[in-house]
């Protein structure tokens, strides 16, 4: 594989080498360089002073989640207890865990594909035509598969554990089965290419009706939470959400290109195993810290930012590492490592490490590389060596790319992503409507963080003082030179003087219980503050609402209400905009055989899959009972409404459900079946009822216990007195003959 292509980024606009041109120009293109950087540091510079309130609010809510102090608390020296109580950090805890369960608890990605209501490239509903339907895909198998196919097919039915061998033909499409791969598989597409895909319904309910739509936009789903499964896109996700629920803002980088290694053993004729890698390009989507993310300081979403910074701290191997990737300047990264390590560590580094140090170790080695999205005037990017279309003035402005260390541009690039679109996605926890950066957990509760830490250590100062004696002592009263501790047995010696007691034992008030009071007060004004209850995550005692189930569940459906809404954050701005952005890419850099156009539409199903496909999958049960009725049923499309059904509980109906053909082979059978049965029970007398010897017709009769009366049974009844012309076993009467025997005698 070419080395431009071992990278997550692949553009199809390089940066122009400018070796070979006379010095003047190649001056100039430095300048542009540096005047480019220059640009970049500024728009840095900007956004990282705009984001210092954050980074403050930041760092409050971090020391609240560890249980530090921060430096600007002072305490008295009286005050001999540090104890923090962290009810931050298990409030933020739980709200990741809801969030968690919300998006990961359904078992699938909540992200689904479907048609718009018209589509467009793709027929919505279809039926074949039956008339052409066999010389179609005749002629449709005659142009596009080997003249030995019927060979092959007949082949595969008699024997199908046959053993190929390497270009026989015999290949499977990816996700196809034996025998489907040549038949159901590709049937839509022959159908189409053999013009015998008629649009809209058939009159004739026997003819297979398809919708091309909408199996493209299940086709399309499949495949993006095949590749959100298989880049770990889960993990980034969850430290997206607990960075969300901790700070406010949680930021999803991607979907980029990425080389994935495929592990792959061969064996050669003499059985010898060797390892023969594969490597595919696969999406892959990262997470990216606020701490990292400078946004534009006048957008409040990222849909409003003209650029975005990513700020990367690298060693000497990452950096290096940068040469594989297509479009780096490698002259520009050896320069950089010649120049030395120029990482500068924040202020909120400083204060996020827990061992501080002394020495200026920290940034000895590392370098600070900025990763720069955003629009740029063209006049720069061209003078720099961006090749644009001929058509883009310089007064236009482009979308670009670039990474910049110190005073080094390591590379630019046009944005490769077609439409244009800034690859990083951020969400906020409580949205801010005049801030791009969020409200989080540990925010909303730092007031009752603060009091419930204070009045807690007053509980604890008060307890150490009323849990001991205070002892008053008489000096005068006492012989000099004595010792004052105290134990049991302890004696004092006493002067002569004034009788009277000379040592006294005080007892100080014990106000914990009042401290402790106001301590719960503010636990539950936490709650409040935070829409998360103490009881969901795991408080102990019984309140009077939550003695019984009723009342737990009334509780829980009230506090889920907060819980949408932040859920419903996630669906607008990271769930939507990430299935967009997957879907795009697949679009334009998908190697495999992905035939997919049309209309589609991306959905966020984050807070409906709470109880949407629940109370979908309850009314497609109702309403195939109601189908059930003779008179209505003629009017049903019952294998739509099934498969409807299966999806809706989270079932892939390719795979449990029998196709049109499947279904008519099984329904004659099980008609047989009923058949069979039908004929065996007509063959019993009175509807298969035993017989006067007491067991159906063609079954031996079994040996009965005659019981103590000789006549069989145990106890003895009562009974109904036989008569003339009556059915001693069905008791109703039948037609008698003239022997007054019954017509069957």
């Amino acid at each position: 594989m070419a080395e431009n292509d071992n990278s997550f980024l692949n553009a199809n606009n390089i940066y122009v080498d400018v070796e070979g041109e006379s010095g003047k120009n190649l001056k100039l293109k430095e300048n542009q360089r540096l005047n480019l950087v220059g640009i970049i540091n500024s728009r840095f510079s900007n956004a990282e002073q705009a984001r210092d309130l954050t980074e403050k609010r930041w760092i409050t809510s971090y020391e609240n989640y560890r249980g530090l102090y921060s430096k600007s608390v002072k305490f008295r020296e009286s005050e001999k207890s540090r104890v923090f109580v962290k009810i931050t950090k298990t409030k933020v805890l739980a709200a990741f865990g809801q969030l968690v369960d919300v998006i990961f608890g359904t078992g699938s990605f909540p992200i689904s594909i479907s048609e718009t209501k018209i589509p467009e490239g793709e027929l919505g509903q279809a039926h074949f035509d039956m008339n052409n339907m066999m010389q179609g895909i005749e002629t449709s198998m005659t142009e596009e598969v080997p003249d030995n196919i019927g060979n092959r097919i007949e082949d595969e039915i008699v024997n199908p554990y046959e053993i190929g061998y390497e270009g026989d033909g015999r290949t499977l499409k990816p996700g196809a089965t034996f025998y489907k791969g040549l038949f159901q598989e590709t049937i839509e597409n022959q159908a189409e290419d053999a013009g015998i895909l008629v649009e809209g319904f058939s009159p004739d309910p026997s003819v297979l009706e398809i919708s091309p739509a909408q199996k493209a936009a299940r086709r399309m789903e499949k495949l993006i939470h095949d590749q959100i499964e298989e880049s770990n896109g889960s993990s980034e996700i969850r430290n997206a959400l607990l960075e969300s629920a901790l700070l406010g803002t949680g930021i999803i980088k991607g979907p980029f290109n990425f080389n994935k290694k495929l592990h792959r053993w061969d064996k050669n004729e003499e059985g010898e195993r060797s390892y023969n890698p594969l490597e595919v390009r696969v999406p892959r989507i990262e997470f990216v810290s606020c701490w990292d993310f400078y946004p534009d300081p006048q957008a409040t979403n990222i849909e409003e930012c003209e650029y975005v910074i990513h700020r990367h701290k690298m060693n000497r191997s990452q950096l290096r590492q940068l040469r594989n990737m297509p479009y780096f300047n490698k002259d520009m990264i050896r320069s950089c490592l010649q120049d030395g390590p120029n990482y500068i560590e924040k202020d909120f580094e400083l204060r996020l490490k827990d061992d501080v140090t002394t020495e200026m170790d920290a940034y000895q080695s590392n370098f600070e590389v900025l990763e720069y999205w955003g629009i740029m005037d063209a006049e720069y990017a061209r003078e720099v060596g961006i090749d644009l279309p001929d058509s883009v003035d310089d007064l236009d402005e482009v979308q670009i790319n670039a990474w910049v260390c110190g005073d080094k541009l390591l590379r630019a690039v046009i944005n490769p992503f077609t439409p244009y679109r800034i690859p990083y996605h951020s969400f906020p926890y409580e949205r801010n409507p005049y801030n791009f950066f969020g409200i989080g957990v540990a925010e909303n509760m730092e007031d009752s963080q603060q009091i419930m830490n204070g009045h807690a250590r007053m509980a604890i100062d008060n307890l150490a003082l009323a849990g001991s004696l205070v002892f008053d002592v008489d000096e005068s009263a006492l012989v000099g030179g004595q010792s004052m501790e105290v134990y049991p047995g302890k004696i004092f010696r006493r002067q002569a003087g004034m009788p009277g007691q000379a040592i006294y034992g005080l007892k100080f008030p014990n106000t914990a219980p009042e401290n402790m009071m106001m301590f719960d007060r503010f636990r539950q004004l936490a709650d409040e503050q935070t829409g998360i209850p103490s009881y969901s995550h795991g408080q102990t005692g019984v309140q009077s609402m939550t003695r019984t189930a009723s009342g737990m569940s009334m509780l829980l459906g009230a506090a889920s209400l907060n819980i949408k809404t932040v859920i419903k954050n996630l669906d607008d701005f990271l769930l939507k905009p990430l299935g967009e952005s997957y879907f795009q890419w697949n679009m334009q850099f998908f190697e495999g055989g992905l035939d997919i156009v049309g209309d589609l539409e991306v959905k966020a199903t984050g807070t409906n899959s709470l109880m949407q496909k629940e109370v979908r999958s309850q009314r497609l049960t109702m309403f195939l009972q109601t189908a059930q009725n003779p008179t209505i049923a003629p009017f049903v499309k019952i294998s739509k409404l099934v498969s409807e059904l299966a999806y809706s509980l989270d079932l892939d109906p390719d795979e449990i459900l029998n196709d049109p053909e499947e279904a008519a082979m099984m329904a004659q059978i099980i008609g047989l079946q009923n058949a069979r049965q039908n004929i065996g029970e007509e063959a019993q007398p009175f509807g298969g009822q035993p017989t006067a010897m007491g067991s159906p017709t063609g079954t031996p009769t079994q040996p009965q216990s005659l019981g103590p009366t000789g006549t069989g049974g145990g106890n003895i009844g009562i009974g109904g007195v036989p008569v003339a012309g009556e059915d001693q076993f069905s008791g109703t009467l039948r037609a008698v003959g003239p022997t007054n025997q019954g017509s069957n005698q």
